[in-house]
Parts: structure tokens; C-alpha cells; sequence
């Protein structure tokens, strides 16, 4: 077996899979790559770490149409924006599910107000068109203690922001 492998048997006497993936990046199509740059960079404190305006055969052929990529960062995490051509430029209505949220963990309740006062100043600054025009939920507290929030970035992508007190790793959706 490689190096990504282990010979010793796993639970329930499966064999041990690959080793565990890591978070990579987010990737957002979006419409407007220097709006989306500037709401990552004013909401998240992002850094733009690269740029790219030509491509692989293979991204092209993924992506039709793709012009432009940027990666931002902020810790550990990393966003790829990017934007494809003027008939790939309108968002999916909001009912199309590209996926659900992605949840990002932050370690104490008032971290989670200071992102959602943080969200909702941006929201009503009228500096930013938002491809859902919902402002962030509520913060919610769930029966075992999780509190949470779920609010759209510029392109419609849904993010869940959660604290749990006990420091658990599972998110409250």
C-alpha cells in the first residue's frame, strides 16, 4: 500500500481508507469578480493570494467560458473565485440547490454576534448587490447548546456560522 494507506484494519474490521482529507478551498462562481473580491476581503478580512487569466485544457473544459480566478485567504481558509463568460453570468435561481451551506466554526458566542453584526453592516451598507436579497437570520440556539447563524455572501452561497460551547466539531445544520 502507499503512503496514503494503512495496512491495519480499520473499524468494524474494514480496511483503513486514504488518510483523512483536509478543507482545501471554496470555489464561487460569481458574476462580478472585483465585487466578490471586495465582500470577501471587507466581510471575511481576505487577502488576495494570486490571480490567474489563463488556463488549463481541463479547467476549460469544466469550466466554458472561465476569464478569471483569484484566490483569497484569511487563516486557514481559502476562497477561489472566479468568472466564466457573459452567458454564464447570471446567478441560478434561488431555489436551484448547488449545494446546501458550508458551515464555519468560531469559538465563542460573541465572536458569532461581532460576524453577524459584521454581515449586517455590510448588508445595509448599500455598498454590494446581493443575489439574494435576505438579510441574515437570527442567532439560534439549539437544544444542546449550538448557537448559530446562516446568511448569503454576494453570489447567493449560503454560510452557516456556529458556536458550540462544549467545542464540539459538528455543526448545528
Amino acid at each position: 500500500m502507499g503512503p496514503a494507506t494503512a495496512a491495519a484494519p480499520g473499524p468494524a474490521g474494514r480496511p483503513r481508507g486514504p488518510v483523512p482529507p483536509a478543507w482545501h478551498h471554496l470555489a464561487v462562481q460569481t458574476a462580478d469578480l472585483d465585487a466578490s473580491i471586495s465582500w470577501y476581503e471587507d466581510f471575511f478580512d481576505a487577502r488576495t493570494a494570486w490571480t490567474l487569466d489563463t488556463f488549463s485544457e481541463l479547467t476549460r473544459r469544466r469550466l466554458p467560458g472561465i476569464t478569471r480566478l483569484a484566490e483569497l485567504t484569511v487563516g486557514d481558509l481559502r476562497f477561489h473565485l472566479f468568472t466564466r463568460g457573459p452567458e454564464h453570468s447570471a446567478p441560478p435561481p434561488a431555489d436551484t440547490a448547488q449545494f446546501q451551506h458550508v458551515c464555519l466554526a468560531v469559538p465563542s458566542h460573541e465572536a458569532l454576534k461581532d460576524w453577524h453584526d459584521r454581515w449586517s453592516h455590510l448588508y445595509s451598507s448599500g455598498r454590494y448587490r446581493f443575489a439574494r436579497a435576505e438579510p441574515a437570520t437570527e442567532i439560534v440556539i439549539d437544544p444542546d447548546g449550538t448557537c448559530s447563524f446562516y446568511a448569503h455572501d454576494v453570489n447567493g452561497v449560503e454560510f452557516e456560522f456556529t458556536y458550540q460551547p462544549g467545542g464540539g466539531d459538528e455543526s448545528a445544520g
